[in-house]
């Protein structure tokens, strides 16, 4: 005499591995092709049905033997195929946000090369004193003490020098607006 889901469920349940196998024997196909129709594909559809396997020991401790076996296992594969699809749609949305962040952090990559580029351009239309100046201050962040003493100049020198690099970028954006 053949032993009925319900009872192979309920030992399930409790821990019985032998009805585990009997069941997981009598419905892998039945819930593999309810998997397939859900997705759509295969690769899917064995994805989701070993997910299913994997979660029945735990989910069969719960089960309160109010429907039939089989009724019951279609509702846990519908309702994973559910979670599955509401997972995807999350990622899917996390990385569209993700290429969101990506663009901005590489329209701001861009926009810095190009702001370097301006400068470096600007800087080479200086003279050989200011760039100097300008190399030691802004680009090492030295003093204006600082770079008077390793240009040997006075500081006043240094900061007029910087005074006339301010006037003549800010003439050269102002070309460049027009």
């Amino acid at each position: 005499m053949e032993i009925s889901d319900e009872s192979l469920a309920t030992a399930a349940g409790r821990g019985d591995r032998e009805a585990f196998a009997t069941l997981l024997d009598r419905h892998y196909d039945r819930l593999f092709g309810l998997c397939w129709r859900l997705t759509g594909q295969h690769a899917e559809a064995e994805d989701l049905t070993q997910d299913i396997c994997a979660s029945l020991p735990v989910k069969l401790k719960g089960w309160r033997n109010e429907a039939r076996l089989t009724t019951w296992l279609y509702r846990v594969a519908v309702n994973a195929a559910h979670d599955r699809r509401r997972r995807a749609a999350t990622h899917a949305r996390a990385a569209a946000g993700w290429g969101d962040w990506e663009r901005g952090r590489q329209a701001e990559i861009s926009d810095a090369a190009d702001a370097e580029t301006w400068l470096r351009d600007a800087m080479a239309g200086l003279s050989d004193e200011l760039r100097d100046t300008v190399a030691l201050t802004l680009g090492e962040g030295l003093s204006q003490g600082e770079a008077a003493e390793v240009l040997g100049i006075p500081e006043g020198t240094v900061a007029w020098r910087m005074s006339e690099v301010k006037k003549r970028l800010r003439a050269v954006a102002q070309e460049e607006m027009q």
